[in-house]
């Protein structure tokens, strides 16, 4: 980083004042963050952090978990598993039916929402089959939303993507340097970087009021590519009013195949700070965390700013049902979802499988603004409530039981907007109750 750079602590410390009433810092401000090296500071950054989210969501961690649909890939990307030049890859692609059964399981261990994952093939995996699925999971399970992890496409098939009631749109610059990136991506469409860089402009000119962003950590220097993927954001907040819902901080690992060097490796504390500069940037998106990363790590990220987990995670096609062959990546948690809500409970944060405001029009310039007044998590915290009431009846056992049960007990025992009458709604059946 620049060494004129101002990293005085009087300025770092206006920075945090500035995140904590919830306002979007400028690059020079990011810059600043980003060039520190005092620790003493940097534990003043992570309190700082983990205050704003809490400012934002109070304690509520959403859940998910991925449906990865197909590794049939035309790309030659050399860090992934699903690359075509991998001769050892067992390709897959789910046939309809296949993707509802993973969907039911998934929905039968208490997952609401789920992330459609495929590669980028326009025969085998494009918008028609995609459509397909979504249209079929939402039909003949429990799940209640889906988001989507596709190949850029066109404004008219992000539309047809929108109409299957795909919630977020999810897609990864994967770096924005970009000899590195012509590099990693020597053939297939991925080789267009042009293309998609512009993918997030065409899927909200589509109707998209939430999407998800984020480059693959460890390709390059992480913090010219944090700066670039923040400076991105500013610039769709500028032009539409709002920016990506969720910001996810994958950070490269081996997969079979694969062809990589560790050169711009990123550490257990870089990417601490990778999570907390994204929160102090913009307070009010949702920083994201996969199974990619070792359990004790994504415990420990929850308190410097992340507010996403997936959980119990497969990452190859049939990986739920059949324990699929050719991963996309390694994973790094393998816990079950119910240990992951195990932990998040110890820890003194609320575990949340809530899909509310994608379906109730809080998404958007509308979800930013309820955010940066301090208002979402009023919504976020009951709803996280009515959902874990849900998952004690339907799918909690042992220890875990009693301990969401103690949660929920003393929740009624504070709460004064008709929880308790809620919960009992929820006893005798019904699902679904939300704010």
């Amino acid at each position: 980083m620049n060494k004129h750079i101002n990293t005085d602590p009087s300025f770092i410390r206006e920075i945090l004042a500035k995140s904590l009433e919830l306002r979007v810092l400028d690059m020079t401000e990011v810059s600043s963050l980003l060039a520190l090296e005092d620790k003493a500071l940097w534990d003043e950054v992570f309190d700082t952090a983990r205050k704003v989210k809490e400012k934002v969501y109070r304690k509520r961690i959403v859940l998910f978990a991925p449906l990865y649909l197909s590794n049939e890939c035309s790309n030659d990307c050399l860090y992934c598993g699903f690359r075509k030049g991998n001769k050892d890859a067992v390709r897959k692609t789910l046939s309809v039916d296949e993707a509802v059964q993973e969907a039911k399981l998934l929905a039968g261990r208490g997952y609401k929402r789920l992330l459609l994952v495929t590669s980028e093939h326009a025969k085998l995996a494009g918008i028609d089959y995609i459509g397909q699925v979504a249209n079929a999971i939402y039909k003949n399970t429990d799940i209640r939303i889906l988001h989507a992890n596709t190949a850029p496409m066109s404004v008219e098939d992000f539309r047809k993507l929108k109409s299957a009631g795909i919630g977020v749109y999810q897609c990864f610059q994967e770096t924005y340097h970009i000899p590195t990136y012509r590099h990693m991506h020597p053939i297939g469409a991925k080789s267009d970087y042009a293309w998609r860089l512009g993918v997030i402009d065409r899927a909200i000119e589509a109707g998209f009021e939430d999407v998800g962003m984020g480059v693959l950590l460890g390709l390059y220097d992480w913090r010219w590519e944090a700066a670039a993927l923040i400076s991105h954001c500013r610039r769709l907040i500028n032009k539409y009013g709002f920016g990506p819902h969720t910001l996810s901080v994958p950070r490269l690992q081996p997969a079979q195949g694969s062809w990589i060097n560790w050169k711009h490796k990123v550490s257990d504390n870089d990417l601490k700070k990778i999570v907390a500069i994204y929160r102090l940037a913009l307070p009010y998106v949702g920083v994201v965390v996969s199974t990619r990363e070792p359990a004790q790590l994504r415990d420990e990220l929850l308190s410097t700013g992340a507010s996403q987990i997936s959980a119990g995670s497969k990452t190859s096609p049939s990986g739920y049902l059949h324990d699929g062959d050719t991963e996309q990546f390694e994973i790094g948690d393998a816990r079950s979802l119910e240990e992951v809500i195990d932990k998040i409970v110890s820890l003194g944060l609320v575990p949340s499988l809530c899909t509310a405001c994608y379906r109730e029009g809080r998404s958007g310039g509308r979800f930013r603004e309820l955010a940066e007044k301090e208002g979402i998590k009023n919504f976020c915290h009951e709803n996280a409530m009515l959902s874990l009431k849900e998952y004690l009846e339907d799918c909690a056992s042992g220890e875990v039981k009693k301990k969401l049960k103690k949660v929920l007990d003393e929740e009624i025992a504070k709460s004064s907007n008709g929880l308790a009458e809620k919960f009992k709604l929820i006893e005798s059946g019904e699902r679904d109750i939300h704010i």
